[in-house]
């Protein structure tokens, strides 16, 4: 199973500790994910289930290139990490 953390920013707004969730993509690893915590999906994805423009998800070093469908693969051992980009001065 992938391994799935959150910016500590995120974890401000909600509860989201750290969690392993099977999939092989992002979309089927954050769908593991939102079964256990459904508030999440509402900071993750918008309204048409699309990645909101303010958040980001990596799977290992690299950002997911397909921000839609979420599709971008995801191994076993991966490491997923999604977090909020911040704003302000």
């Amino acid at each position: 199973m992938a391994r799935v953390s959150f910016t500590d920013n995120l974890q401000k707004h909600l509860p989201c500790p750290p969690t392993s969730a099977p999939g092989e993509t992002v979309r089927a690893v954050m769908d593991a994910v939102f079964e256990e915590n459904a508030p999440l999906r509402g900071y993750i994805l918008d309204d048409q289930d699309r990645l909101r423009k303010h958040v980001n998800i990596f799977v290992n070093d690299e950002a997911v290139s397909d921000r839609v469908a979420l599709s971008d693969p995801v191994a076993e051992n991966d490491r997923v990490f999604v977090f909020q980009a911040l704003s302000g001065g």
